[in-house]
């Protein structure tokens, strides 16, 4: 069985999320598509660096990630960095023979990610972006439906993911919050992911119109007691889309969502039939066909459950289908999937070129929200 090397960059919440589902595919899949062995493990701090030698057993530590990127005895560069590392990390990876794996969003710009898949290419290599959502049964099941036409011509959807961790105003200015170093806020963060999800069951964006807002101005700076820092990304996004299908649709990606915790909603409707999920009940997808009858007294119409589950094909197993799923799966979903991807030599999806789309759209609803109009897609020449 092949071994493939893991160098993971970035050791902090998503750095440990992705640490768990290497150690995790071996039992969710027998056969597992390799063997994983964990070698090095880089951080700008060094105790995340050795919490994760002593937690998870990588090999050797260092505070330098290029070491990890230069290494022969590694195969895989993990991209757990926060954004404005994003560009060099994977380009110096994939230039140097590795193959990535990315956490989202792609890049701090759409010029980044653009200069990011024009490398990846020229590279032999495979780079897949984690957009880990679409690894749902739930959501697999949905984009199968599309696919036979179930939902006939779509007319509208409507999309949110609503999060509620930054309505404390004591809450400090960390990376996410800044500009220069996320590049974006509740959009980058939490609203890539649904807008992938709509992508893949809807096809291209057409075109956007949206407003932000950041309604806490002033956070605490986290190394200077007492004093205060400038927020200057979104704590709220509302988007209108058209797609390039003639759908209608609206996104809201907020991380002050009193009352929420990780709900990601979304519906679409077409002439024949809907489709409907809630991150926070994640074992069903919702479905409503037209062709059933509607008499006598309603028929058999109606919202049905679909019990979805942990049903992933084989060779997942563990621990059954029947199951209730929860968040971490999904990331070991789409671990496997890139695993997979690398050894058996097919096309990474989500591609680099996903997550390029992805940010023009992003780019597309900060450049309209300032604007105050309508952006066309796809942003030519720039």
């Amino acid at each position: 069985m092949k071994e493939l090397r893991v160098g993971l960059i970035g050791y902090g919440f998503i750095g440990r999320v992705h640490t768990l589902a290497y150690q995790s595919i071996p039992f969710y899949y027998d056969p597992p598509p390799c063997k994983i062995r964990l070698v090095g493990v880089s951080s700008g701090h060094e105790e995340s660096c050795r919490k994760a030698v002593a937690q998870a057993g990588y090999e050797f530590w260092t505070t330098d990630w290029r070491e990890l990127v230069e290494r022969d005895d590694i195969d895989i560069i993990d991209c757990c960095a926060p954004n404005f590392l994003h560009k060099d990390i994977v380009i110096q990876a994939l230039q140097s023979g590795k193959h990535v794996y990315c956490e989202k969003p792609l890049a701090m710009n759409l010029a980044e990610a653009r200069q990011i898949l024009e490398v990846g290419k020229r590279s032999r290599t495979k780079a897949q972006v984690v957009f880990m959502y679409r690894f749902i049964p739930a959501m697999m099941r949905a984009k199968q439906l599309v696919e036979e036409g179930f939902l006939g011509r779509p007319f509208s959807f409507r999309a949110a993911y609503l999060h509620s961790g930054y309505i404390d105003a004591s809450r400090p200015l960390t990376w996410r919050l800044d500009k220069a170093k996320g590049g974006g806020g509740a959009l980058f963060d939490i609203g890539s992911h649904v807008l992938d999800l709509i992508r893949v069951l809807l096809g291209d964006f057409k075109s956007v119109f949206a407003t932000t807002e950041t309604f806490i101005k002033q956070r605490p700076l986290p190394d200077a007691p007492g004093k205060m820092g400038k927020v200057e990304v979104d704590d709220l996004s509302l988007l209108m889309l058209k797609m390039k299908n003639g759908a209608l649709g609206t996104l809201e990606a907020s991380r002050v969502a009193t009352g929420t915790n990780d709900e990601l909603r979304l519906e679409v409707h077409g002439d024949q039939g809907a489709l409907r999920f809630n991150l926070m009940d994640p074992n069903w997808l919702e479905t409503y066909d037209v062709r059933e009858p509607g008499e006598p007294i309603g028929g058999r119409r109606g919202f049905k459950k679909i019990e979805t589950v942990q049903r992933y094909p084989k060779p997942a197993g563990f621990p059954g289908p029947k199951f209730s799923i929860g968040w971490i799966r999904y990331h070991i979903a789409s671990l496997h999937s890139f695993l997979t991807n690398i050894v058996e030599d097919h096309p990474c999806c989500p591609s680099l070129e996903d997550g390029v789309r992805i940010q023009e759209l992003m780019e597309a609803t900060y450049r309209s929200a300032e604007k105050g109009q309508w952006v066309e897609l796809p942003l030519l020449g720039e």
